[in-house]
């Protein structure tokens, strides 16, 4: 359980974290922005220097196999670097390696030695005001240049959250000139599930049992439809033009308890209504994260699993 006064600085201030588990893959040749934007979902071709996108990867039937964030360096030549969890890292570079045929485009690990830090919270664009630092947009990549060195700015697609890489000694400084809490991992997870974020391996899937379709996850931003084509492209647009999935990704407030082991079914009038994948307890409130089908939320119907009842929330 995490308590209201771990998660008050994430909400209403802001806070640092140690940012674990990401990697990254620097893209480059003459091949790179045609290459790269026939592999993922949205427009590459469309990012201007410094500009980046979130992307899911998919096989030929359309099913998500990773998500990532591809950001446009500046200068040139045009380089992209894509950022991942690590747990999904070699499983993409290994996909992404398969096809590349008769492409100039080369595959090769990024930042592997930079350390990163979390800054979130609605004050953190005036943390980096601190530092004399103009909060970038969000899906951004900055250079920056502080009193204590270069830093490297990533901004994903939720606001006031800010992903910093550089030098040890550089983030030592940064982090004690800001003085802010340090949020932990327990608290960063009920965040993300408070928030309605996805996780990937956690809510998006692809397992023996559950492999998930891209508007299934309710990410649209996650998608292009004027792009051209890509792979996985056909069975997305086939989805768009018969207007639905039947089912999407929802958060949802628990009422009753805490679910022990996940996915944990949902049910709505004696029939299957989806299932619950994330979960968390701040407080005396339950919140998770799942599937529902959609004509349970579209009429609003009663939807239980085994410890209570699962209220979609807004």
């Amino acid at each position: 359980m995490i308590s209201p006064d771990q998660i008050q600085p994430l909400l209403e201030s802001a806070a640092l974290a140690r940012l674990d588990g990401r990697a990254f893959l620097r893209i480059t040749g003459s091949d790179a922005t045609r290459w790269l934007n026939g592999m993922v979902t949205n427009s590459i071709q469309a990012l201007q220097p410094g500009q980046g996108s979130y992307n899911f990867l998919l096989n030929a039937q359309g099913r998500i196999q990773g998500d990532s964030y591809i950001y446009r360096e500046h200068g040139e030549p045009v380089t992209f670097l894509l950022e991942t969890s690590t747990e999904q890292i070699e499983a993409l570079q290994q996909l992404l390696d398969k096809f590349i045929i008769m492409d100039d485009v080369e595959l090769s690990p990024a930042l592997t030695g930079e350390p990163g830090l979390l800054l979130l919270g609605p004050s953190a664009p005036a943390s980096l005001q601190q530092l004399g630092l103009t909060a970038p947009a969000p899906l951004s990549l900055t250079q920056a240049e502080t009193a204590h060195g270069s830093l490297l700015i990533l901004t994903p697609q939720q606001a006031n959250r800010f992903e910093l890489f550089a030098a040890p000694s550089t983030l030592a400084a940064l982090q004690s000139a800001l003085s802010l809490p340090e949020a932990g991992a327990d608290v960063l997870e009920a965040e993300r599930v408070l928030s309605g974020t996805p996780l990937y391996g956690t809510d998006i899937r692809n397992t023996d049992t559950a492999k998930d379709l891209p508007q299934e996850t309710n990410q649209p931003h996650a998608l292009h439809f004027n792009k051209g084509c890509y792979l996985g492209q056909e069975i997305v647009e086939r989805i768009r033009s018969r207007g639905q999935v039947h089912r999407l990704f929802t958060a949802f407030e628990l009422s009753g308890a805490l679910p022990t082991e996940l996915p944990a079914p949902l049910e709505a009038n004696g029939k299957s209504a989806g299932e619950l994948t994330s979960v968390t307890q701040i407080g005396d409130k339950l919140y998770a994260l799942g599937y529902a089908r959609r004509e349970f939320l579209e009429i609003k119907t009663t939807i239980t699993y085994a410890g209570g009842q699962a209220i979609p929330r807004k």
